[in-house]
């Protein structure tokens, strides 16, 4: 297939696939599409590995990397804020009705050989720097960026090497700015997409954002798990489509196994989107997480970074316990789109990605012959 997104980056198949997982990620590039990997969760050390692992993994073919800077935050004026700095920022009620949370659904504690500090540092300019650098120094095709128009000296940095830059943006003027700090590609996430995502949907955000920024190619996202959906989107004017939640139920999927399941089971009526994760909204499976921190009698979400410092070791706390606590069970969630309602078996993301691509063009086939 050729088009803008395939010449740019050199892939078969303009699909994008982010995940968290590297064996997603590997396998979808080795695929034809591209994968890629979101640097949030990893620290500088841990993100070398996982580089290092899908260099290997993938012989050659292109695959992308994913960081998170928002454009704003807590501490957004100083680059962002130290551990010592957020913890003082955490009101006391919070901290107990997390504690009192957790004590009602009978979460046990950390062995205290698993307890690790909560980081902050991938949240912020001065924290994902270091992230951004390790992610240049591999041959990657594109690094993007989430929350915000990527800063200058990404983009510079990344065109620098000859490698292509990416924008997610949820509206119009979030497009115009990330065209005007220079990214080669901009996706428009739609209100059905996994993950912080805005309030408009793909349907209408797509079209409006091709005509604001062309001639930049745009990707679609939200909604997109099939072939039919991605005809949809390119039809739209999207020269690709950028996936996410499709990938959770994959058999490479490092997915929690509890919350594997609840997707599987899950229609597309049981998501929201939410504080309770981030601190800024997100798309999320509705749990009793995400019920609890929206009741009125609770404590709001706190903003970003204060609240992923707070709910750290309460997640991990949850996500340990899952399978064997029925109160962790309750908890546990993890971000998805609402095409989760379509995510009703396990498959390799191989399997996946040639499902989507040969429907695509089953699709388009249709198209033709009904005009004709």
């Amino acid at each position: 297939m050729t088009n803008p997104v395939c010449d740019l980056l050199g892939i078969e198949y303009p699909i994008l696939a982010f995940s968290h997982c590297r064996d997603v990620v590997a396998a979808v590039s080795k695929a034809g599409g591209l994968g890629v990997l979101g640097a949030v969760a990893f620290g500088p050390e841990q993100l070398q590995i996982e580089l290092e692992w899908i260099d290997n993994e993938v012989g050659g073919r292109p695959y992308g990397v994913d960081v998170l800077i928002p454009a704003k935050y807590v501490g957004v004026e100083q680059g962002g804020l130290s551990r010592s700095e957020v913890d003082e920022l955490i009101p006391a009620e919070h901290r107990k009705f997390l504690d009192d949370l957790l004590d009602r659904y009978g979460v046990p504690e950390l062995p205290a050989d698993e307890r690790r500090a909560a980081g902050i540092a991938s949240w912020s300019h001065s924290g994902a720097a270091p992230l951004v650098d390790i992610a240049l120094d591999h041959d990657i095709a594109l690094i993007a960026n989430a929350l915000g128009p990527a800063p200058a000296d990404l983009v510079d940095k990344a065109h620098a090497r000859g490698i292509a830059v990416a924008g997610l943006t949820g509206k119009v003027q979030h497009a115009e700015r990330q065209q005007a700090v220079g990214v080669d590609l901009i996706v428009a996430q739609g209100y059905e997409a996994g993950g912080h995502t805005g309030e408009i949907a793909t349907m209408v955000l797509v079209p409006d954002v091709v005509d604001a920024v062309s001639p930049t190619p745009v990707l679609a996202a939200g909604g997109i798990a099939s072939g039919r959906q991605m005809a949809a989107a390119m039809a739209l004017g999207a020269a690709g489509v950028w996936t996410g939640s499709v990938w959770l139920t994959t058999e490479e999927a490092e997915t929690h196994p509890v919350v594997k399941q609840k997707f599987l089971e899950a229609t597309s009526s049981d998501t929201l989107r939410s504080r309770a994760s981030t601190g800024k909204p997100a798309r999320q499976l509705r749990s009793a997480w995400t019920d609890e921190w929206a009741d009125a009698a609770n404590p709001d979400p706190l903003p970003m970074p204060l609240h992923g410092v707070l709910i750290a070791e309460a997640q991990q706390r949850i996500a340990r316990s899952a399978a064997s606590t029925p109160g962790a069970e309750k908890l546990v969630n993890y971000f998805v789109g609402q095409v989760v309602g379509r995510m009703d078996k396990i498959r390799p993301a191989r399997a996946v990605l040639m499902d989507i691509v040969e429907e695509y063009v089953e699709t388009i086939a249709k198209m033709g012959a009904d005009l004709e």
